[in-house]
């Protein structure tokens, strides 16, 4: 690999194809959907490219088989199996959507409107140093997070690998974003946020990294093209939701981490990434208070979880107020929600409907009930149920097994009251107490 290419600081302009909510950069052999990565194959990539970058015009099938199989002897049956699957990935024909025509005995063509630009990668042409971040912004206050955001920020001047663990839900995006706009003025190169959650394969985390950062690699190992590239440079990454493609972030963070020594990553990840110079830190719930029932409304409103209701339910209902006789109930739904942020904005977002004494008493249906997320939300975050889907998917077969064993069990619970329940000729204490440290992150 010529890594003085990948240090030059003269950035070549890249093409990029615009169309719906697409764009394609064939430089990069990426496609975004709304600016996440989007999957297609190899063959459907190279029919895609060869029809979009002569959008309008007619592409003979031949010239379509000899681009996209050179040096391969092919018919058109092959051709039309794969433009088939193209569409269907795109959603062409849905929802009015009309991507690729067939022009009978001819070939096909790219019909929708494009829009076609030249880019540089996001850096400054002068030194190759990022222009700025791409953290968004937030829309909405962060309730109870102050001090361990102000914890991590001092952290990463210490340490250039954290991972935020947590259950999912329980606001790791929330507090990885606040620390990053804290500690960006730090980072003369930026702080690049990565959204890992909806890419379905290892393979592409190294490709979303570098479409975040704008930068084209050559081909070969776009690891250590990565590494390459921000050899010299002074950032701040930010990897989320890394559970699903733990293996590559691992291997990514650690090739990054030794190549360039003046680059910091933060994660956040249902469980430890388990990578060389991890720091982890464990976020817990929301604050609760204990148990009485002589506490007034100004007392509840100290504590986090009852705030965070509180803000939510009033974004949701004009003149919505609680008062010390209507404290009871919500106290009851953070402890039930256990103060889990987004289980708690799931039941704030239903208070319109229930009222809050109807919603406490339907919490043991909870599943059904707070399935009203935000329309933008990423699927697994717009219902508790969704949640709880995806942590349990993660799990391995012999800890899914273990899980719906020891849910028989009430409240708080020992390892060994755990083992107990869970153990059997296959599965041993050992298998009890690994799962232990890992799952409960997962859920």
């Amino acid at each position: 690999m010529n890594w003085d290419a990948l240090q030059d600081d003269s950035p070549v302009d890249e093409e990029v194809f615009a169309f719906g909510s697409f764009r394609l950069i064939p430089a990069q052999r990426m496609l975004l959907e709304d600016g996440k990565p989007f999957r297609l194959g190899s063959r459907a990539f190279d029919i895609l490219a060869t029809l979009v970058e002569r959008a309008g015009e007619t592409i003979r099938k031949d010239q379509l088989i000899a681009r996209t199989w050179p040096d391969m002897v092919v018919d058109e049956g092959a051709l039309r199996v794969h433009v088939a699957a193209l569409r269907k990935a795109l959603g062409d024909g849905q929802a009015g959507k009309r991507y690729i025509a067939n022009i009978p005995g001819r070939g096909y063509s790219f019909i929708a409107p494009v829009t076609h630009e030249q880019r540089q990668p996001a850096v400054d042409p002068t030194n190759g140093a990022a222009v700025r971040g791409n953290l968004p912004a937030p829309l909405t206050r962060i309730v109870g997070r102050d001090g361990i955001i102000a914890v991590l920020a001092a952290q990463l001047a210490q340490h250039r690998f954290l991972t935020i663990v947590g259950p999912g839900g329980i606001g790791k995006t929330t507090v990885a974003l606040a620390v990053g706009e804290l500690v960006g003025a730090s980072y003369d190169h930026g702080v690049w946020f990565v959204g890992l959650a909806p890419l379905p394969d290892p393979d592409l985390v190294a490709s979303a990294l570098s479409a975040v950062l704008g930068i084209s690699l050559p081909g070969g190992n776009p690891m250590l093209g990565l590494a390459g590239w921000l050899r010299d440079k002074h950032a701040l990454i930010v990897l989320d939701s890394c559970e699903h493609v733990i293996g590559a972030v691992a291997a990514i963070a650690e090739t990054i981490l030794k190549a360039a020594a003046r680059v910091s990553i933060l994660a956040t990840s249902r469980e430890p990434l388990r990578a060389e110079g991890e720091r982890l830190h464990r976020l817990s719930s929301l604050e609760l208070p204990p148990r009485s029932d002589n506490l007034t409304l100004d007392e509840a409103l100290q504590y986090s979880a009852i705030q965070l209701f509180n803000e939510r339910a009033l974004a949701t209902i004009d003149g919505f107020a609680l008062d010390d006789d209507g404290i009871a109930p919500v106290l009851e739904i953070c402890r039930r929600l256990d103060g889990v942020p987004l289980a708690l904005e799931l039941a704030a977002a239903r208070v319109d409907v229930f009222g809050v004494k109807g919603l406490a008493a339907r919490l043991d249906d909870r599943f059904t009930l707070l399935t009203s997320g935000r329309r933008t939300a990423l699927p697994r975050h717009q219902t508790l149920r969704a949640a709880m889907d995806w942590s349990y998917e993660l799990l391995s077969a012999t800890e899914q097994i273990i899980l719906r064993r020891v849910a028989v069990l009430q409240r708080d619970f020992t390892i060994e009251a755990a083992a107990g329940v869970a153990t059997d000729d296959r599965i041993i204490a050992a298998d009890v107490f690994e799962g232990s440290r890992t799952s409960p992150q997962n859920l």
